[in-house]
């Protein structure tokens, strides 16, 4: 019988079995071992990581924006203050589908086509896309009721109660005060997030510019849990935000009323200032805009109409606005020859009604100069210059003087330079010098340009503001106090407040100036050419004693050897109407400067505004609300 062949070998097989659980066991343990490393490395080093990623899921921080700080004025009116606004707001990150979302959105609400422009750039930008941007603004309760009935379809999106900016005089101070503006594109790069973390808006203008960091506040947060939903369950912890400051203007709203009544529907700009401290307690630019209109963004279609309308309401005129002073000029040039002996108050010269310089053929004609060469003031000295605005007397005392004494003198007035402290978009006006025409025109300083500095024409510019300010130093007797709008301090000022001495101007060199400007006003029944010039239309029946001057300054150059007549001149080409003052005389409370723009003769047209505007504030006319209501206009 054959042998049996083995077909298996128990004992190899149990050796392979053997080693291949070893190695399987070995492997196993190399895998556990790794996974205990991971482990004790992310419980280890990553713990800090991971706590803080988990809390990210767990943990949100919600911004706690402050309420803006309210603008008053002078008497405790609301120049500025807070509203409750609704908007609709949208979290980028979280629309998947920003098409049918805008679709569904704009089916349901109704948007315009700025409203869904808006939706479409904020769900596409790049940057801060986990936080809620405001897409609609100033929701009604029908679109609120319509949304939140709808909300299930619209993640992402949510309504959010707020506080917005809000200016109860509306138009009448928009000028005065600035206002807000929603942040914008670039204002996102350049201002610090921290800062207006869960706040839309950014002072653009004015007072709220200058103060931003006043009014602002200090931002607050929230850390709160939620739960996978993003829904809220409780606060775990809580900083309060700090409310930005409040500012008290010098700033009058009944004066400010008063003056706009007085200006009417006239184009121009007008000042008032306290001499003492430099307050500003009036400052009107007509046409105006209502401010309101910006705060939640303006339509483009209502803001091109703004900016192309041919009144410029948008611009400032009572501190940007640059015309030549005209005779408004005169006595400060007066004070200069005076306080620096070129004159004296009383000596004379014949004025024939032109004045000529030497070796050259043109004459420069006074303002009472005819065709048939009549005109001119006869014998004339400083005061009568003055209150009679001769130009020839002007003339000649300017080429005395000389450019350079003119130039330097004028200048310690304010006169081309921005010197008001919290009136960020002041102009600087332009005042001439020989340095000045070589730089910027390549040409010298001919003696014609000095003759007609006299008078206020050529190249010089001022502002409304700048011709309030002067006043106000000619009030001061020659302290310089430079014009602001805030009366108490809310952040450090770098500029020094301390008022200075305007040049080296004596005292006593003031009183013929001042006198003379009296005059302007109070001279009356002396016969043909002997009245101040503005007697006539505000001298009489007045309860208290004014110094002012009058001014026009020509828009269009008149020939040589023709005369002004307005009624050849289209309307826009008309000369500017000028009239400063301040009164009491002894103890001035207040310094004004009044610009018509086209308006003609500064006595006839200016003149009774400055006097309204007076009459109010020195006469307690305050107490009549009935005759002065406040934004009510003739």
């Amino acid at each position: 019988m054959a042998e049996a062949l083995a077909l298996k070998d128990r004992h190899q097989e149990n050796q392979i079995y053997i080693e291949r659980a070893a190695i399987g066991a070995v492997f196993v343990a190399l895998l556990f071992g790794l996974l205990l490393a991971r482990i004790g490395y992310l419980q280890v080093y990553e713990y800090r990581d991971a706590v803080s990623q988990s809390d990210q899921n767990r943990i949100q921080v919600v911004a706690r924006p402050p309420v803006r700080g309210l603008v008053y004025d002078t008497d405790g009116r609301l120049l500025a203050d807070n509203r409750p606004s609704r908007d609709l707001r949208l979290i980028p990150e979280q629309i998947t589908d920003s098409t049918r979302t805008l679709d569904n959105l704009s089916r349901l609400l109704a948007m315009t086509p700025d409203e869904i422009q808006r939706f479409k750039k904020l769900a596409e930008r790049g940057y801060r896309r986990f936080e809620a941007l405001p897409v609609l603004f100033d929701l009604s309760d029908d679109r609120v009721a319509q949304f939140e009935a709808n909300r299930f379809q619209f993640p992402g999106l949510f309504v959010s109660g707020k506080l917005v900016r809000n200016y109860p005089q509306g138009d009448l101070v928009a000028h005065a005060v600035g206002s807000v503006r929603r942040i914008n594109d670039i204002d996102a790069k350049t201002l610090d997030a921290s800062d207006y973390a869960g706040m839309d808006h950014v002072g653009k203008l004015g007072v709220e510019r200058f103060y931003e960091d006043a009014l602002l506040g200090q931002v607050g947060y929230d850390r709160i849990e939620v739960n996978a939903l993003g829904r809220k369950m409780r606060t775990l912890a809580s900083t309060k935000p700090i409310n930005g400051a409040d500012l008290h203007l010098y700033l009058n709203v009944g004066l400010q009323a008063a003056a706009d009544r007085a200006l009417g529907n006239r184009r121009g700009a007008i000042v008032a200032i306290e001499p003492e401290t430099g307050g500003v307690l009036a400052l009107l630019s007509r046409p105006s805009y209502d401010p309101n209109a910006f705060v939640q963004g303006i339509s483009h279609r209502a803001y091109n109409l703004l900016r192309s309308s041919i009144d410029a309401p948008l611009f400032n005129r009572a501190i940007q606005g640059q015309y030549q002073p005209g005779s408004t000029l005169k006595p400060f040039i007066g004070l200069i020859a005076l306080g620096g002996g070129t004159i004296t108050a009383f000596e004379t010269m014949d004025d024939p009604g032109w004045y000529q310089l030497p070796g050259n053929d043109r004459l420069y004609r006074d303002w009472n100069w005819t065709k048939t060469d009549d005109g001119g003031h006869g014998k004339v000295n400083l005061q009568k210059a003055i209150y009679r605005s001769c130009n020839v007397y002007f003339y000649d005392l300017a080429v005395r003087l000389g450019i350079d004494k003119l130039s330097s003198g004028l200048a310690t007035f304010g006169f081309g330079t921005a010197t008001a402290y919290d009136l960020p978009e002041a102009g600087s006006g332009l005042l001439p010098s020989r340095e000045w025409k070589r730089r910027v025109k390549r040409l010298p300083w001919y003696p014609g340009d000095t003759v007609n500095l006299g008078i206020g024409h050529g190249d010089i510019l001022v502002t409304p503001l700048q011709m309030a300010t002067a006043v106000a130093t000619l009030a001061n007797r020659g302290e310089f106090v430079p014009p602001r709008m805030v009366k108490n301090r809310p952040i450090n000022l770098t500029a020094d407040l301390t008022p200075f001495k305007a040049a080296s101007i004596p005292r006593d060199a003031f009183e013929p100036i001042i006198d003379a400007m009296e005059m302007v006003v109070h001279r009356g029944n002396q016969g043909f050419g002997e009245n101040g010039t503005a007697w006539a239309y505000i001298g009489r029946n007045l309860d208290y004693r004014m110094a002012g001057k009058s001014g026009t300054a020509q828009v269009v150059e008149i020939r040589q050897g023709e005369v002004y007549d307005e009624s050849t001149i289209a309307e826009r080409q008309r000369k500017h109407a000028w009239f400063v003052a301040f009164a009491p005389i002894d103890e001035p409370k207040i310094a004004v400067a009044v610009l018509i723009e086209n308006g003609g003769g500064g006595s006839e047209q200016a003149a009774p505004v400055a006097r309204e505007i007076l009459d109010y504030y020195l006469l307690n006319q305050r107490n009549e609300p009935e005759k002065y209501r406040l934004g009510e206009r003739r």
